[in-house]
C-alpha cells in the first residue's frame, strides 16, 4: 500500500481553512466519487482503493491517505496534483484572496445545463 503525506502552513482562519477544505472535498467527492466525512476539524474520506484524513488546523493542513495496489501506480501524478491544490488554497498569505479562490462547490442535477438532442436530417 502507498502513502502520501502532504503538509502546507496557511495563515487562514481555522473557519476559512474548513471551508476551503470543504470545497475541495467537494469537487473530489463529484469527479472521483469519494466519501467524506467531518469529525472535527478532520476530514475523513474514501472509497474502494483510496481512504485518509485532511487534518485541519488554524495554522496548517495535513492530508494522510492510503492508495490501495491500483491507484498505487498512479502516486506520483496524485501527489503532484494535491501539492497543487494545496499550494493554490493554503500558500502563506492565502487569507485575503480566499473568498476569490475558493473552489466552488459540485453543482445539483437541476443547476448543470440540459443537451439539447441533435435532430437527424433525413436523406
Amino acid at each position: 500500500m502507498s502513502e502520501i503525506n502532504i503538509r502546507r502552513t496557511h495563515s487562514l482562519t481555522l473557519d476559512d481553512a474548513r471551508e476551503v477544505a470543504e470545497g475541495i472535498a467537494a469537487k473530489l467527492e463529484k469527479d472521483f466519487g469519494l466519501d467524506c466525512s467531518w469529525k472535527r476539524n478532520v476530514l475523513h474520506f474514501e472509497r474502494p482503493g483510496v481512504n485518509g484524513q485532511v487534518h485541519v488546523t488554524d495554522h496548517d493542513v495535513r492530508l494522510e491517505a492510503k492508495l490501495g495496489l491500483l491507484l498505487g501506480f498512479l502516486k506520483p501524478q496524485i501527489e503532484q496534483e494535491i501539492e497543487a491544490q494545496f499550494d493554490r488554497y493554503f500558500k502563506p498569505n492565502a487569507a485575503k484572496k480566499v473568498a476569490a479562490t475558493r473552489p466552488t462547490p459540485a453543482r445539483s442535477a437541476a443547476d448543470r445545463p440540459q443537451k439539447v438532442p441533435r435532430r437527424r436530417r433525413k436523406r
